[in-house]
């Protein structure tokens, strides 16, 4: 196992690395997910704005037909609802869709709110929704994506919702810590999934010497020393990759371990740069 399992607030398991299938083509997503899952990754991020959940599906899918000893329950599978799919009728009506799309997966293992920038009514009314599902065991956990303290502080107050989310799904990198909004999520038992924690590419060539000091001694590649990072700093990073070959090294994280002053030197606690989208300030 290339991974460990991690218990979330629901009770449910899930595993610390997963593959983000962000800009990751139709046509290729399919082969990437099943040649993912040979080589040893059990936990697959999507969302209906990727345009991809069909092709996501359908390897997992392909893969447990093939393989009958990997059951269904060792993987993860997660989807989330987009801004227009938000409100009580909307959400119903994506979850229906979604049930219908999943197949023999049979149920879905995370579904998150892709985004708070639909507003408070709509948020809230599409989690209950989503908490309804849950019930209905048609999803196993609930979450919420891009979500600022404030948000999520709105379900934890709201006295008819009784399921706190299990994750929020944020960017955070080295450039992009938010630590605060971090370190407060882990503290009310939420866990904190880091997307884009190889920040697209763009800042892997940008190494300090330091930075090059830690790949040297470890002998590891800039996305693994990174990936490692998010995963001492308690995260559970969503690394994105088109590339087959990458797949297996992107894993390849367990036989080292940064000391307490290599994180800090690799930490860039007084830089911003988000790579994505920013909605954790959004009202």
């Amino acid at each position: 196992m290339s991974y460990r399992l991690i218990q979330l607030n629901s009770g449910n398991k899930i595993p610390s690395i997963g593959l983000g299938c962000y800009d990751i083509p139709r046509s290729q997503t399919s082969k990437i997910v099943y040649e993912a899952l040979d080589v040893g990754y059990r936990h697959f991020d999507t969302a209906v704005l990727y345009g991809n959940e069909q092709e996501v599906i359908d390897g997992i899918a392909k893969y447990l037909e093939d393989h009958p000893e990997v059951k269904r329950s060792d993987v993860f599978y997660t989807t989330k609802l987009w801004n227009s799919q938000l409100g009580k009728s909307n959400t119903e009506k994506a979850i229906n869709t979604m049930m219908q799309q999943i197949g023999s997966l049979k149920y879905i293992d995370l579904l998150l709110i892709h985004s708070p920038l639909p507003g408070k009514e709509k948020r809230l009314e599409s989690y209950k929704v989503m908490e309804q599902a849950l019930k209905q065991g048609k999803l196993k956990n609930i979450g919420v994506s891009n979500y600022g303290q404030h948000h999520i502080e709105e379900i934890l107050e709201d006295p008819s919702i009784e399921t706190p989310p299990a994750i929020n799904q944020i960017e955070i990198s080295p450039w992009c810590m938010r630590q605060d909004l971090a370190q407060w999520c882990l503290s009310k038992d939420i866990h904190v999934e880091a997307y884009a924690p190889l920040t697209h590419g763009y800042k892997l060539q940008e190494n300090s010497p330091q930075f090059q000091e830690i790949m040297t001694k470890y002998n590891k590649s800039p996305a693994q020393i990174l990936i490692k990072w998010s995963l001492q700093k308690g995260y559970i990073p969503l690394p994105k990759t088109k590339t087959p070959s990458r797949l297996k090294t992107n894993l390849d994280v367990n036989d080292f371990e940064l000391t307490p002053d290599e994180v800090k030197l690799v930490d860039q606690p007084d830089a911003y740069e988000p790579t994505d989208w920013e909605c954790t300030n959004a009202p």
